[in-house]
């Protein structure tokens, strides 16, 4: 089935008038179902970018959208002044999951973020006895992204993405991934939290040890600070587990969620460990569209299909054979990959090169990807995806590795 051209002039009115700060892949989607999406030209693409780790369930599950549609029938939006039933139980589901604690809803993995480092800072003032400006450095990760307004920017140091909009939020400190030494030297007596990515996605699907994450939670205990973790692209099941630190044994004191939690509708969401959790009062954080009605039927319906379609322990069973079909890429093209790492659904291939001829490659056999870190091209299939579908993903990849100069 051919989707109609929804308006042949679609790249026009993006040129005339949409701000150019994404440098877009040329294609125009209009329609998607499962693993799969569809151009206005009618060209089918199986989507291993799941809109970048959001579209958990693929693309319109019926259950989903079933959801969806019932509740925006119902009750749409109350703002948090007052009580709705389903962010009271989106907030219990939360709480089995990670463990006793409290929840905030918001709408995005940068909001998630910022409440982290509002936290970081509460705790500090509190580890100061109520003095604000003493004890509130933020130890974070060199390389880490953790979103675009100014304190999640200010947490991520890179120059593509701090440039232009400094002096930013100061108190953040920066030690490398994987190396505990570097982390536990700049503790002191200013510093109130260490916050890292499980997984490091948009720099290149980097993942902590676990070593390292077990070391900074006992860093963390022995001067009394937060171990603050950003599951924003890892969490919700992309590992074969709900969160991806639980790979590790370790337990955080909060951590920020989002994209797969609504399943591509907006919602964030923070968790925050029993022992911090009294730390944010009336007044002291807040959102007008964060946690609503139609956002938490989402989020639910997400949760409903993970559990229902026992997608955690499909996506530990599939990927492994996926990771070592592509694997053998590095085998077979050795002059144009430098490995392949990563875990579950969430997966980088490191080219030798440039990575827009083999993403240009891809998308012509059909397969849509998305570029990462330093020659690195992100595969993150649906929860959802077959054995199949992860078949034909290694196939479509060597194709375009051999078409490539």
């Amino acid at each position: 089935m051919q989707s109609s051209v929804i308006n042949p002039g679609v790249a026009d009115l993006y040129d005339a008038h949409v701000l150019k700060n994404y440098p877009r892949q040329p294609l125009t989607l209009v329609r998607g179902s499962g693993t799969q999406v569809w151009d206005d030209t009618g060209k089918a693409y199986l989507d291993f970018t799941s809109g970048v780790a959001v579209n958990a369930l693929g693309h319109c599950h019926p259950h989903w959208v079933a959801a969806v549609q019932r509740q925006a029938a119902e009750l749409i939006h109350t703002s948090n002044l007052f009580r709705h039933p389903l962010q009271a139980e989106l907030a219990r589901r939360l709480v089995g999951l990670a463990g006793p604690g409290r929840v905030f809803c918001c709408n995005s993995g940068a909001e998630a973020n910022e409440g982290l480092i509002k936290l970081a800072r509460l705790h500090g003032m509190k580890k100061a006895g109520g003095a604000e400006g003493k004890c509130f450095k933020v130890i974070a990760a060199n390389y880490a992204f953790h979103g675009r307004t100014f304190g999640a920017m200010s947490a991520t140091p890179q120059e593509k993405i701090q440039h232009g909009f400094r002096p930013l939020v100061p108190g953040f400190a920066f030690g490398e991934l994987n190396d505990l030494g570097s982390f536990a030297a700049l503790v002191d007596d200013a510093t109130a939290a260490i916050l890292v990515e499980t997984i490091q996605g948009e720099s290149g699907i980097n993942a902590c040890s676990p070593e390292f994450l077990r070391g900074l939670r006992e860093l963390c205990t022995q001067h009394n600070l937060l171990l603050l973790l950003d599951e924003v692209q890892c969490g919700v099941g992309r590992t074969g587990r709900f969160f991806g630190f639980e790979h590790h044994g370790v337990q955080p004191d909060a951590i920020a969620l989002a994209k797969g939690l609504g399943g591509g509708f907006p919602i964030g969401a923070m968790w925050v460990r029993e022992n911090a959790a009294d730390l944010f009062q009336p007044g002291s954080h807040g959102t007008t569209f964060g946690g609503t009605p139609l956002a938490c039927a989402a989020a639910l319906a997400v949760l409903d299909v993970i559990e229902r379609e026992r997608l955690l322990e499909k996506v530990s069973a599939q990927s492994g054979p996926w990771l070592t079909a592509l694997r053998g890429l590095a085998t077979d093209f050795p002059e144009k990959v430098v490995g392949v790492r990563g875990i579950g659904y969430l997966v980088g291939v490191q080219l030798t090169g440039d990575t827009a001829p083999t993403m240009a490659a891809l998308r012509a056999r059909g397969l849509l990807a998305a570029a990462a870190g330093h020659n690195v091209i992100r595969l993150m299939p649906p929860l959802t995806a077959t054995a199949a579908e992860l078949d034909r993903s290694v196939e479509i990849f060597r194709s375009a590795l051999a078409a490539t100069v």
